[in-house]
C-alpha cells in the first residue's frame, strides 16, 4: 500500500504546527474522526487502512513511538509509518488502521506477555526498558497501563498491544491545580503549553471554566519562576541588574 500521500500531507505541516493545524490539515484532506480517548483523538484516512493519532498534550508519546520502532520485528505492536512532537508539547503518530477485541482475548494476551517463556517475551522485555527510562525521565509517569482496550487486531488479524505507556492524568493535574509552580518548574512551558486541550472523552467532561482557570493559575506561575530567575543566577549580596 503506497502511504506517500499521508506522508506528504504530514511533511506540509510547519515546524511550528499544533494539535488543531494537525487535525485541519488532515480533516481537509478527508481524513475522518474514528475513536477519541482522553489524551488524544483519532483520524482514519479515506482509505481506511491509516489512522493518524492526534494529542494536544502527550509527555510518553515518543516513549510509545520507540516502542512501536524497537518491537516492530515481532509483529505484535501497530506498524508506525510516522512520528513527529507538535508544537506546544502534542504528538502525532501515523499508523496501520486497527480494529478492537474482545475482553476475553486481550486479558489473554497481556497475561501471556507477563510470562517469560511465552512468544510475547521478547516484546515484555522492550516494552520494560522503555518503561523503566519513562520512569526515569518523565515527571508523572505511570505504571504500565494494563486495559484490556490496549491491545487490538490488525486489519491482517494479529493481535497488537498499543499505548502500555502513559502519564499519571489524576496525579498530574491534581498538582497543577494545588501547586502549579511544581508543575511549571518540572515541565517547560513548551511541552505543556496545550495541556488543558486534552479530550478527556473516556473520563470527562472538564468544564471551560476549570480549563481557563488551570490556565491563568500556570500562567501566573510561569510569570513568577520568570521573574525569580535573575536573583536566583545573581552571587549573594549582588544586586540585580536588567
Amino acid at each position: 500500500m503506497d502511504h506517500s500521500p499521508a506522508l506528504d500531507l504530514l511533511g506540509s505541516l510547519g515546524a511550528d504546527a499544533t494539535h488543531e493545524d494537525a487535525e485541519s490539515r488532515f480533516r481537509e484532506a478527508g481524513w475522518g474522526p474514528c475513536g477519541a480517548g482522553d489524551w488524544a483523538i483519532a483520524l482514519a484516512s479515506p482509505t481506511a487502512d491509516l489512522v493518524v493519532r492526534i494529542s494536544p498534550f502527550d509527555p510518553v508519546g515518543p516513549y510509545t513511538a520507540r516502542l512501536y520502532r524497537e518491537a516492530s520485528s515481532t509483529g505484535q505492536v501497530p506498524a508506525l509509518h510516522a512520528h513527529r512532537r507538535l508544537a506546544g508539547g502534542g504528538d502525532l503518530q501515523l499508523l496501520e488502521r486497527l480494529a478492537p477485541v474482545d475482553e476475553s482475548e486481550a486479558h489473554e494476551l497481556l497475561a501471556r506477555c507477563a510470562v517469560p517463556t511465552t512468544e510475547f517475551s521478547a516484546l515484555a522485555a522492550i516494552v520494560g526498558e522503555i518503561h523503566a527510562d519513562a520512569r526515569r525521565e518523565l515527571p508523572w509517569c505511570g505504571p504500565l497501563d494494563t486495559n484490556p482496550s490496549n491491545v487490538m487486531r490488525t486489519l491482517a488479524g494479529q493481535l497488537v498491544l498499543t499505548d502500555p505507556y502513559y502519564a499519571d492524568g489524576p496525579n498530574l493535574y491534581a498538582s497543577a491545580e494545588r501547586d502549579p509552580a511544581l508543575l511549571v518548574a518540572r515541565i517547560p512551558e513548551a511541552e505543556r503549553r496545550y495541556l488543558t486541550h486534552i479530550p478527556l472523552a473516556c473520563s470527562g467532561p472538564w468544564e471551560d471554566d476549570d480549563r481557563s482557570a488551570l490556565r491563568e493559575a500556570l500562567r501566573r506561575a510561569d510569570e513568577e519562576a520568570i521573574t525569580a530567575e535573575p536573583a536566583a543566577a545573581s552571587p549573594a549580596g549582588a544586586p540585580v541588574t536588567e
